[in-house]
């Protein structure tokens, strides 16, 4: 009888040729680190870290197998010995740490970021700027199957231990097997079995150049939620043909990237995906992997105790605490930082072409950059504010060796992230504030909560940081005080009543975060989450895609701005639409332009452009039960003021410092940062 709190999570997997020691893959993520050999060194330190904190298979950011299937220009490459040899840094390292890495081989097909792509036909893309790819001739489909048996031999040469072959999220062999981007009439297009012909003979090929005792993963489209998609009958006739070609193992790929569907964020109930791992399991014999918003290894012990997978893929996870595995190994679970599915540091920057890394987590990706190493002189340092700039510097101060006391004037430690975790949607917000709690106490971090502290309070302390965050800014509108009108804090942290007509005056993120939590409950399980996006079984509809049952609001909501550009502009690249989507979904009216000219007893009265009309306004008066003002913060810094009267120069951070859109990123940065350098 195992002893092991995850038994099945932590037991080793036998793949005939290797073993694997536990059945945690960090699944692929395009960091930034890949697209210059420069930048081996950092991305040998960022692996060498997981391996370290006990992944058993790490699988790289994607390499093309040649220049035309580049995701951005001059990007990352797999096709030369000279570039094998130097990738020997990032293999060593994590190989010194008894972990196995893998090359993933990706050609981005029409999604490739230049003029040079090349794809299955000359289909345009609808998410990349650049016009429609060049259709590859009969003899470059054949050329580009050899340069991926090619690219996976040289991975070999340069040590790796296996290859993940890159067949979802929409890239080139999704779009070689779908319908809808191959019209082809060659061998390689046509029937679903030519369109199939493309991802076999890579595997067969790849398989033939590295022999039988290396690793040969695929990353197959279980559910490609887009129209004109693979059926699950043709998946699962891919996926008997991918195992009799040579496959080690079937990694889970959901949607491709052009899909309306959120997958990864963090409004996707946890594990919704999994499902369809569990019905490829039932096709093939060889291990599977399920991914997708699996965040804590009581959620990937039940998947594999359930028989839903062999295999746990976590990429964002892996980001946010690189000892994800270690800590659980050794019972310490309430120790993981756990990734919120954010995207706001990690895929946010990818899709900018900014070197990722995790909003909670500042570390990753800059190992080599950013140490937080024992002090070598002790000091008392005051923390004032217990939002996540605070929990920041507090937690990793004193995991420093700095003995730190914590002042906090609510009774509960969390800030903005208190208020975050009751969105719809953003329930694991919940997690940081359970890890940060977990490590003030290990840390010996002793909290003042209800208190607020004076200069008096601090007197004596070597340092003090200041991060008492923001208050909500109160605009300056005839009415403003009248009845109707609360701000932000007062409903989600005090709850005050909120009538069923509603006016949300500010449409950045708090204002679309307010209006959800104003339309729909918390915790909605994976059933709802799947009817109200539209998600279905494959096999009742191609690529898993149903018409939408609409979740009825509970309010009228009208959510209002200044600014004439579309509401939620400025939200994140990789989340943004989903709120807007789910605001439009909820029958939200999105007014821009709106200029406010008093509150009273009948309602909000504003003028509005007159759509078609240059220069022209309309008057209109909302008649609202309630108006929930989220116009802005205001840095809460008068402690910080009488201090530096007082002669005391405090380190300022988060919200204290600047009070923009709140943003947690820079805050926790910021904070991890100071700690680093005191």
């Amino acid at each position: 009888m195992s002893t092991s709190p995850y038994p099945h999570l932590l037991s080793p997997l036998d793949l005939g040729h290797t073993t694997l020691r536990n059945r945690v893959i960090m699944g692929s993520m395009h960091t930034g680190l890949e697209d210059r050999a420069k930048h081996l060194p950092e991305l040998a330190a960022y692996f060498a870290e997981r391996a370290q904190g006990g992944v058993a298979l790490s699988v790289t950011g994607g390499y093309a197998p040649n220049w035309h299937g580049w995701l951005l220009p001059a990007g990352s490459l797999m096709a030369s010995k000279k570039l094998a040899d130097k990738h020997r840094l990032v293999t060593d390292a994590v190989h010194e740490h008894d972990g196995k890495i893998a090359l993933q081989i990706l050609h981005a097909g029409r999604y490739g970021y230049h003029p040079f792509k090349r794809a299955a036909s000359t289909i345009k893309s609808p998410i990349t700027p650049f016009g429609a790819p060049k259709a590859m001739s009969t003899k470059e489909v054949d050329r580009t199957v050899s340069d991926f048996a090619r690219a996976a031999k040289l991975a070999r040469h340069a040590g790796y231990d296996g290859v993940e072959i890159m067949g979802s999220e929409g890239y080139l062999i999704n779009q070689m097997l779908a319908a809808r981007t191959n019209n082809r009439t060659d061998r390689w297009g046509g029937s679903a079995e030519n369109r199939m012909r493309f991802p076999v003979e890579i595997v067969e090929r790849v398989r033939e150049a590295v022999g039988d005792d290396f690793i040969v993963m695929y990353r197959m489209s279980l559910l490609d939620l887009v129209d004109d998609a693979q059926s699950w009958d043709e998946t699962a006739e891919l996926a008997r043909r991918v195992e009799a070609a040579g496959v080690s193992i079937i990694n889970t790929g959901i949607g491709w990237h052009e899909a309306r569907i959120p997958t990864i964020v963090t409004s996707v109930p946890r594990a919704a995906f999994t499902w369809t791992t569990a019905k490829l399991k039932g096709v093939v014999d060889v291990p599977v992997v399920a991914s997708n918003r699996i965040n804590t290894p009581e959620i990937a012990e039940q998947i594999l105790a359930d028989g839903q997978a062999d295999l746990i893929s976590m990429a964002r996870p892996l980001l946010a605490d690189a000892f994800f595995v270690q800590k659980a190994e050794e019972g310490r679970a309430d120790e993981i930082n756990t990734c919120i599915a954010c995207n706001q540091a990690c895929l946010d920057h990818t899709f900018v072409n900014k070197r990722a890394t995790c909003m909670l987590n500042p570390r990753a990706v800059r190992e080599t950059q950013l140490q937080l190493l024992p002090t070598r002189t002790v000091k008392r340092v005051a923390v004032v504010g217990a939002g996540p700039a605070g929990l920041a510097a507090a937690s990793e101060l004193a995991h420093r060796g700095h003995q730190v006391e914590l002042f906090e004037e609510q009774q509960e430690i969390g800030g903005q992230f208190r208020l975050a975790m009751q969105i719809p949607g953003k329930e694991e917000f919940r997690e940081t504030l359970r890890y940060y709690t977990r490590r003030l106490e290990l840390g010996g971090v002793k909290l003042h909560l209800g208190r607020r502290a004076t200069v008096d309070d601090l007197a004596g302390f070597d340092e003090v940081v200041i991060a008492t965050g923001v208050a909500p800014r109160v605009p300056s509108i005839p009415g403003i005080d009248h009845p109707k009108v609360v701000t932000y804090q007062q409903v989600i942290r005090e709850r005050v009543p909120v009538g069923e007509r509603v006016a949300v005056m500010g449409a950045g993120g708090i204002g679309f975060d307010v209006s959800e939590f104003l339309l729909h409950d918390p915790d909605e399980s994976v059933e709802e989450w799947m009817e109200r996006w539209g998600v279905t079984d494959p096999e009742v509809e191609r690529g898993g895609l149903a018409t939408k049952v609409k979740a009825p609001p509970r309010r009228q909501v009208h959510l209002l701005q200044r600014k004439t550009s579309s509401l939620g502009k400025g939200l994140g690249k990789t989340t943004g639409w989903v709120h807007r989507t789910t605001l439009k979904d909820s029958d939200v009216e999105m007014v821009p332009g709106v200029v406010y000219e008093r509150i009273d007893d009948d309602g909000l009265h504003i003028t509005v452009p007159v759509k078609g009309e240059k220069d022209v306004r309309e008057a209109r008066v909302l008649d609202v039960d309630t108006i929930v003002l989220c116009t802005g913060q205001e840095s809460v810094r008068d402690l910080a003021d009488a201090l530096e009267a007082a002669g005391v120069t405090p380190h300022v951070i988060g919200g204290a410092d600047v009070a923009a859109e709140l943003d947690a990123k820079r805050a926790i940065k910021q904070a991890t940062e100071l700690a680093a350098a005191l």
